[in-house]
């Protein structure tokens, strides 16, 4: 097991700074064609006039100290910035991530037992629609619906404004909208991927002998089952965690939500190369550590894969 992390981990490395390396010879590139439409400041050329070596050596040094340059835009420490945001989409991409998690494994699990049922039917055809449905038309159609027509929720934003306080009420309420939104469309996809996996998994040998030893179903189903069916889920969620500092770009455009996913947004159209080094850069990180942890877990589940 210890050879197979360490193998992961070298690898992981070489991966994460070809990533680096390559946002390094986008983003000048960007900057120049930009240039011709909106020059730069000084202020902004001192940053990337420098050999990309040079630039990439530089940032690296102090992006490992916390240094992490500082906004063509507002002058402001990229650091502070991410810091700033990051709590925001931290509380609504984990929402969402845990209303997936609880609501994928039952669904699925139920559908893949009861197949060609009432309900099993009735769930794809809901889980086929949110998949083909764009995020961006989902939310704008919640708030239509609950927004402005029922006046039940909040249309955008944290917290209802001049409130004082922290209003926990207040603020699930203004969740409720990004968080349907993500959720529904994430969810089709992760109900799938653990119905196809556990209609292969129950018609196993290894469940039938469980049955013969008088093994009750809900013992079978989850503690063979499910166990042996989750490692496509694996993949998903463990995909999914970037996300909890990432951030949603569309969905936080939309309700008006200050998380990184907005900040990306609002960095790329004013041209702010820092920040979107930054961002780019903790969100390659992530990355590259979910698929570490995806692979640290499929050895967890399936001890053969250590050994291919």
């Amino acid at each position: 097991m210890g050879t197979y992390i360490a193998r992961r981990l070298l690898q992981a490395a070489g991966l994460l700074s070809a990533m680096v390396v390559f946002g390094f010879h986008v983003f000048p590139i960007y900057y120049t064609a930009v240039q011709a439409v909106r020059p730069l400041s000084e202020y902004a050329r001192g940053q990337i006039d420098q050999p990309i070596p040079l630039q990439y050596a530089t940032w690296l040094g102090k992006f490992l100290t916390g240094d992490w340059g500082y906004s063509l835009v507002s002058h402001r420490p990229v650091l502070g910035l991410v810091a700033e945001r990051l709590p925001n989409t931290i509380l609504l991409m984990g929402t969402v991530f845990v209303v997936v998690v609880l609501l994928t494994i039952p669904i699925g699990a139920l559908t893949a037992v009861r197949q060609y049922s009432l309900f099993d039917h009735v769930t794809t055809g809901a889980t086929f629609a949110f998949l083909s449905t764009p995020t961006f038309w989902l939310g704008l159609l919640l708030i239509i619906v609950f927004g402005l027509e029922l006046r039940w929720l909040p249309l955008g934003g944290m917290r209802t404004p001049g409130g004082s306080g922290v209003d926990l009420v207040d603020s699930a309420r203004h969740l409720v909208l990004p968080v349907a939104t993500i959720a529904l469309v994430q969810l089709g996809s992760r109900v799938r991927y653990l119905r196809a996996s556990m209609l292969e998994t129950i018609n196993q040998d290894y469940m039938r002998t469980a049955r013969a030893k008088g093994l009750g179903e809900p013992a079978i189903v989850i503690g063979h089952a499910l166990k042996n069916a989750s490692i496509p889920l694996v993949t998903i969620l463990a995909l999914d965690l970037p996300e909890l500092f990432a951030g949603a770009l569309v969905t936080e455009q939309i309700f008006g939500w200050p998380g990184m996913g907005r900040l990306f947004w609002d960095s790329a159209t004013r041209f702010d190369y820092p920040v979107l080094m930054g961002i780019l850069a903790v969100t390659s990180t992530l990355i590259v550590l979910a698929n570490l942890f995806a692979d640290v877990v499929y050895a967890y589940l399936d001890p053969r894969i250590r050994y291919s």
